[in-house]
């Protein structure tokens, strides 16, 4: 079974245990933040995170605010659970793009309901196949093969290929690159980018050349197959 990490950021001690309990005893693995600010570090530094629950009134970030900075470098699916419910604030919030909104109290059915309903598409995401020109990638066996032969990928370059799929046509910064695939506590430089995508390049033969270099910035995917 496909291991599924969610992150739950709340201030309030009985909702972060109560949610953190719900979501344990089905069997996901959940990591909590006490604030916004941490929410964003642990995120970021974190980087198999499947999926982001966040309330809106915190200390330090809002979640409105941890929504936004997730926004920019991930389409993770966010759901917030807050005291604010009405349609004003829910539309806000769907607006900054989070998936699912659920006012406070809540029903523990209602909760686990909708909780699944977005993690069924992560899992089906993370076990599709998906091909790039003659580049295929086996999710569900972290394989990639081109013309019918496997490449051989260190973790790393993996990860670091599957980010750039998933961010097809963007033009992606060394340092968005060095967080979400080495997360924020590493501390090597962006040098250890184009380490890594020249070996890439090598490695994808032919299809070396998709990885585009972005003057200035950094890199991307120029095809959208």
């Amino acid at each position: 079974m496909m291991e599924i990490k969610i992150l739950i950021a709340d201030d309030e001690v009985k909702y972060r245990d109560m949610l953190s309990d719900f979501l344990t005893n089905q069997g996901y693995e959940v990591i909590v933040a006490k604030d916004g600010n941490e929410a964003i570090d642990l995120y970021f530094s974190t980087t198999d995170i499947n999926l982001v629950i966040l309330d809106v009134m915190m200390p330090k970030y809002d979640g409105w605010e941890v929504c936004k900075e997730v926004r920019k470098q991930s389409d993770v699916p966010i759901l917030m659970l807050t005291a604010l419910g009405d349609e004003r604030n829910e539309v806000h919030g769907l607006s900054l793009g989070a998936d699912e909104y659920i006012s406070k109290p809540f029903s523990y059915e209602i909760f686990i309901a909708r909780v699944n309903v977005l993690l069924r598409r992560v899992v089906k995401e993370k076990n599709e196949s998906i091909q790039i020109d003659g580049i295929i990638i086996d999710q569900a066996k972290q394989l990639v093969t081109i013309n019918d032969k496997a490449v051989d990928l260190s973790p790393k370059e993996y990860k670091l290929l599957l980010y750039l799929i998933n961010n097809i046509k963007r033009a992606l910064s060394r340092d968005q690159i060095l967080n979400t695939v080495w997360g924020y506590d590493f501390f090597g430089d962006a040098r250890t980018v184009d380490t890594h995508i020249k070996s890439l390049r090598s490695k994808l033969g032919e299809y070396g050349n998709l990885i585009g270099t972005v003057r200035g910035l950094g890199y991307g995917l120029k095809v959208n197959k």
